[in-house]
């Protein structure tokens, strides 16, 4: 019997043809996939890379003064609980000003100062006076005019100076008193931490404050000046006059001079100015960098996203 094919009608084979082996259509997510694009990763880690060395100065910066700020208020707290140990510390600060005889000098080409001022005992004496631990940690000082608050340890090694500001050893303890100059020293240009880096916008008639064991010392910034790193005759107590200098290196990376800001002591009522006594650290501020480094990182994820996206027909001839 002959089969008759009626007119009009399609071949057998174009059936087959138009339906895929599988016998399902594929839907418009599998015919358009988002895919990886090589080039737009790359150059999105180069960008994330250099936008962290930008900020890395910001970034190491504040995480040290959050770190700093930490152990400032931990120490309010442990010299609140030693209180029946304060007097005799304090006692023992004072005897050991009396010891001393000569002041302190500062070698040149170097950033750190040394001492060569001698006292009565050792040098495992002199950290354990004003020392709650092994830390050397032994008080605070803040500087409102540069938005300064840093830890004082004993010494001025160069892991010292790295954690905060040092006190000169062979100068007077910051406790006060006639015939006293205590010198706290301080790095200047470090990438990760801010220190004294800011020290020479202090000006004369600013006001800083030291806390040390409870007892808060306000000093009027007299006098500011560069001197040669041999000038020890400007480290040297006053006879009458309670002392505090500030010892920074000039200019930075070179060191071959020193910016000496000296403080006279004044009544705590009378520093105008000067933060609330054993107040809270506020430094350091809100890290406004963060929001650059996300504001970067979001818009580079966006453009991953965008350039791995699939293309119209008109997207892709434009390309």
């Amino acid at each position: 019997m002959s089969i008759r094919r009626r007119k009009g009608a399609e071949p057998a084979t174009s059936c087959a043809l138009a339906e895929p082996p599988n016998g399902r259509t594929p839907s418009m997510g599998e015919r358009r996939a988002w895919r990886p694009d090589g080039f737009s990763i790359i150059a999105s880690v180069f960008a994330i890379i250099g936008m962290l060395t930008l900020l890395y100065p910001n970034i190491a910066s504040w995480i040290s003064q959050y770190n700093q700020s930490r152990i400032v208020s931990e120490y309010g707290l442990r010299v609140a609980a030693a209180s029946l140990e304060k007097e005799a510390q304090l006692q023992r600060a004072r005897e050991y000003n009396e010891g001393l005889r000569v002041g302190a000098v500062l070698e040149g080409n170097v950033s750190i100062p040394k001492s060569e001022g001698e006292s009565e005992g050792t040098e495992g004496e002199y950290r354990s006076i004003l020392s709650l631990n092994d830390s050397g940690l032994m008080g605070r000082i803040r500087i409102p005019s540069i938005e300064l608050d840093l830890p004082i340890y004993h010494g001025t090694d160069d892991q010292t100076l790295l954690e905060g500001i040092g006190h000169l050893e062979g100068t007077s303890l910051p406790v006060g008193g006639s015939d006293t100059r205590t010198v706290l020293t301080g790095h200047r240009g470090l990438a990760q931490a801010r220190m004294f880096t800011d020290l020479d916008a202090v000006e004369i008639g600013d006001v800083f404050t030291l806390e040390v064991f409870g007892e808060v010392l306000a000093y009027r910034v007299s006098e500011k000046k560069v001197v040669e790193p041999e000038a020890t005759e400007s480290l040297q107590a006053v006879p009458g006059k309670d002392l505090a200098a500030l010892v920074t290196c000039t200019p930075i990376g070179i060191n071959t001079h020193r910016i000496l800001l000296t403080g006279e002591r004044i009544a705590l009522p009378a520093a105008k100015g000067s933060p609330a006594p054993f107040s809270a650290p506020t430094v350091p501020g809100f890290p406004w960098w963060a929001l650059g480094l996300a504001a970067t990182i979001i818009a580079i994820g966006l453009y991953i996203r965008w350039a791995g996206s699939p293309r119209s027909p008109r997207r892709a001839r434009a390309r």
